[in-house]
């Protein structure tokens, strides 16, 4: 399989086999109109296989969904088909309405518009800011 280089974009490298998918969703990548493809398995020398995303336009993407769910990632930024610039996604301290919580007494599940808001705490878990509840990646 040839995969081409792009001359203006992003490549999302390095994600963990089976969870590009997931990136592609929660990025809204489906509402871009360029170019986007999402590469499966592909070989890799660290992990055995990955995914890879490669989107074809210059665009601004919310880093902080990839440092929650795909913190292994690597975003390369291609300008004239040279890579400018390498981001390592970090854990973000606040996820807003990226996951929703499960509780089904949480005030989330009882009252509509509010916010899903989680907090990274100090262990590394990300918990409910109104019932303390934890999420499972």
């Amino acid at each position: 399989m040839k995969i081409d280089a792009i001359k203006n974009g992003i490549v999302i490298d390095h994600i963990e086999a089976g969870k590009g998918r997931k990136v592609y969703e929660l990025l809204g990548l489906e509402e871009l109109n360029c170019t986007v493809a999402l590469f499966k398995n592909l070989p890799s020398k660290k992990t055995g296989k990955k995914d890879i995303i490669k989107i074809d336009a210059d665009i601004e993407l919310d880093f902080e969904v990839l440092g929650y769910i795909a913190p292994e990632t690597t975003v390369n930024i291609i300008k004239n088909e040279v890579i400018v610039s390498k981001i390592r996604p970090e854990p973000p301290k606040l996820l807003k309405n990226v996951i929703k919580c499960k509780n089904p007494r949480c005030i989330t599940s009882v009252e509509q518009g509010i916010d899903h808001i989680f907090k990274l705490t100090d262990s590394g878990v990300y918990r409910c800011i109104y019932c303390e509840s934890s999420i499972n990646k």
